[in-house]
């Protein structure tokens, strides 16, 4: 065993979290290392973002599956290649391919090889969840791991789970002529959204032919003829030649010696942290998908800039806020969210109103024959000032097809504490999509439209 000269900070991997720690580290002139188990770019470019984002984007073209996954193998190679060792050795961060794990809260060992720092960012993120299904691990099962890797479309897919993963993926297979049933136990597609989003989505899947089976638990999973079978609770089972897991992700912490390190872990081996993403261990942070916050690119992208500033000992420390980071879901029409739902805010118990706009209502939409969706803006009292100036925005959703683009708006708005007010002022440009977003803010303020903002009902 060897042991390495010292470190300003290493970072343990090299996902989205671990590049935006160890860029951070090295702009801030640390000596810093990153610690690589895999590929650098991790789950985003290689089976994440980037190749389910370039699957839906080019289903929706009207792409064969042979044209759509030579495009995901174009945009996973074209990606990758901005985020090499060679690219970061030239940024100035040393690079290092292993698994490492901590032998205590000083020191790492990777390989043959101890490795000393002053700090420390663990952001080893996560891996596919598998449900505890009797008969599942019998059947040869796709995760988003794997199912990028497909040479042949197949004639049937069976998708266990109806969140993002799910609903993404099931929409761009039903798009390339597969058919598709989505398998999921909650009463709902898209569970953590807003009720109504999932509603326009489930109304869309029905029209395009992709069958949804929700409130329904899998009991077991076996093969069939040609294929695999789900035997539901409620119900007649579910056969398909292919199936799909996507039930969510679990972080990525056996093997990392946290024990010996003092970094305590939560619910689903998740790294606990708090708002400024420090672990329970002094001088060692957590950031990205082995927290268990949001599971987004962006997310782990801030935390990891959040959590290398603090582990470099900044005067003033930086916290990482979830309310004011945005969410998207990638179907078409898009479901875009941010802060609190309707919902979650009578729940909480806040004084609340509400504002909304449907895309029908939206010449731009009107335009564009795509009139699926709508604006719904929740607004809360400023302090002193109550709801003068529109108050402040509390959450927002918005489901239209360029949702994941008009979301900004609001989150810049939470993220700064503006008056709900501005955005009503701003002028946007006609006809638009975002023009959709100041149309509802102004609702605030009087009717629009016929449309006043209003108390939630409770």
């Amino acid at each position: 065993m060897t042991t390495g000269s010292g470190h300003d900070l290493i970072v343990l991997g090299g996902g989205a979290a671990g590049l935006a720690a160890a860029r951070t580290g090295a702009g801030l002139g640390a000596r810093t290392l990153l610690v690589a188990d895999g590929p650098i770019g991790g789950d985003c470019t290689f089976t994440g973002c980037v190749p389910s984002k370039t699957l839906i984007e080019h289903a929706g073209r009207g792409a064969s599956f042979t044209e759509a996954m030579a495009a995901v193998r174009g945009a996973i190679q074209a990606i990758a290649a901005t985020e090499t060792a060679e690219v970061l050795r030239g940024e100035g961060i040393e690079v290092l391919s292993g698994r490492a794990a901590f032998r205590s809260r000083r020191m790492v060992a990777v390989g043959a090889r101890e490795l000393r720092a002053g700090s420390f960012v663990i952001a080893t993120g996560a891996r596919p969840a598998v449900p505890p299904v009797p008969g599942l691990a019998d059947v040869p099962y796709l995760t988003s791991d794997t199912v990028f890797g497909l040479d042949d479309p197949p004639r049937s897919l069976a998708v266990l789970g109806g969140g993002t993963t799910g609903c993404e993926l099931a929409q761009a297979f039903g798009r390339l002529g597969v058919e598709v049933t989505v398998v999921e136990a909650a009463d709902r597609l898209l569970p953590q959204a807003d009720p109504d989003a999932s509603g326009v989505i489930a109304d869309v899947f029905a029209r395009e032919g992709i069958t949804v089976r929700t409130g329904t638990g899998v009991v077991a999973a076996g093969a069939a003829s040609g294929g695999v079978r789900l035997e539901l609770s409620g119900g007649d089972p579910v056969e398909a030649q292919r199936l799909l897991v996507a039930v969510g992700r679990t972080p990525v912490t056996d093997g990392l010696g946290l024990d010996a390190a003092g970094v305590r872990t939560g619910d689903t081996g998740r790294v606990i942290t708090g708002r400024r993403l420090a672990t329970t261990a002094v001088g060692v942070y957590a950031a990205g998908d082995v927290t268990g916050r949001l599971q987004l690119t962006h997310a782990a992208y801030a935390m990891g800039r959040v959590a290398a500033r603090n582990a470099l000992g900044g005067r003033r420390k930086a916290s990482y806020r979830d309310d004011a980071t945005p969410r998207v879901v990638f179907t078409d029409p898009e479901v875009a969210q941010v802060g609190l739902t309707v919902a979650e805010a009578v729940e909480a118990g806040l004084d609340a109103r509400v504002a909304e706009l449907p895309m029908s209502d939206l010449d731009r939409a009107v335009t564009a024959g795509r009139t699926d969706g709508f604006v719904r803006l929740v607004a809360g009292p400023r302090r002193l000032l109550g709801h003068r100036g529109g108050g402040r925005v509390l959450g927002a959703t918005i489901v239209a097809a360029r949702a994941g683009e008009m979301i900004h708006e609001p989150a810049l708005a939470m993220r700064t504490g503006m008056f709900t007010g501005r955005l009503a002022q701003t002028v946007h440009a006609y006809p638009t999509w975002s023009i959709a977003v100041q149309q509802a803010a102004a609702q605030f303020f009087g009717a629009y439209g016929g449309r006043t903002a209003r108390r939630p009902e409770r």
